[in-house]
């Protein structure tokens, strides 16, 4: 008996050596509470840039502000649905981080995704995106940058998707929500 309770031990043990680490946090809105995990194991930089913003309570009242849609992405060849938030002041913005791409990461655009935003690559800072529905564009090699290089995956929502979903489908004009969504605060949970 002890024999198999060791094996048992043993199998435990190399399960949860396996096992990611992960960062939970609560993303608390004006419409509802959206929970992440971040995967600091595969996309340091990112995650770690992400978190000195929480931390540093510097996403306090700051808002989910655009949304793409299908709808609202005619003009456009790519069509990708997210929402995006993290508008910051200037003055308290940290450097840009170098872009993690999902080739190197292994993390991609699915649905829930969360990721950072940026126009070249290496110039991210605070905003970030969270994907609805499966975004491969968004990836390494897609086509929505024409550097092909993609965007920075670093989580995806646990819970709280139909809060995601509620804010896609505000009214919004040239992808800028009438409404921006407060984001009263984002905390770790962990």
């Amino acid at each position: 008996m002890k024999r198999v309770n060791f094996l048992a031990f043993l199998i435990i043990i190399s399960f949860s050596s396996f096992s990611q680490n992960t960062i939970n946090c609560e993303i608390k809105t004006t419409l509802g509470n959206i929970f992440i995990e971040l995967y600091p194991d595969q996309a340091p930089i990112t995650v770690a840039n992400f978190m000195r913003y929480v931390d540093d309570d510097l996403y306090q009242n700051s808002r989910f502000f655009r949304t793409c849609t299908k709808e609202n992405e005619a003009d456009r060849e790519i069509k990708i649905e997210v929402i995006q938030g993290g508008d910051l002041p200037e003055d308290i913005i940290f450097d840009p981080i170098v872009l993690e791409t999902t080739e190197q990461t292994k993390l991609t655009h699915q649905d829930g995704t969360i990721s950072m935003a940026r126009a070249e690559p290496n110039t991210a800072t605070t905003h970030f995106f969270i994907c609805i529905n499966d975004q491969p564009e968004l990836d390494f090699g897609g086509k929505r940058n024409p550097d092909g290089q993609g965007f920075a995956a670093f989580g995806k929502v646990i819970k709280g998707m139909e809060i995601v979903r509620q804010i896609q489908s505000l009214e919004n004009k040239n992808q800028l929500l009438i409404h921006p969504v407060t984001i009263i605060t984002i905390q770790r949970t962990n």
